[in-house]
């Protein structure tokens, strides 16, 4: 399954949830405390994704967008748990 992401680096703590019309169509917020320096928002997202989905770490990987705010992840398994738990995030 893909994911669009939208980050919000430097925030005061970890939080996902919401949605933002990106260019990759309605991309999950995602707000991190890492900085967007070396790739450290980046992993940082990761984990938040993953851990929010009930899943681990390296079942997240990045599909584009490495120096941007807007990612595309890859989030395998595709069951429809992880994809109900992910519409569930949009709305929220």
């Amino acid at each position: 399954m893909t994911v669009a992401v939208r980050v919000r680096p430097g925030a005061s703590r970890t939080k996902v949830g919401g949605s933002y019309a990106g260019p990759y169509g309605p991309a999950l917020v995602v707000a991190v405390s890492a900085p967007a320096v070396d790739g450290r928002a980046t992993e940082a997202v990761i984990r938040a994704v993953a851990s929010a989905l009930g899943l681990r770490p390296r079942a997240v990987t990045l599909r584009t967008g490495q120096t941007s705010r807007d990612k595309l992840l890859t989030v395998e398994p595709d069951t429809p748990q992880v994809a109900e738990r992910l519409r569930d995030l949009l709305e929220s």
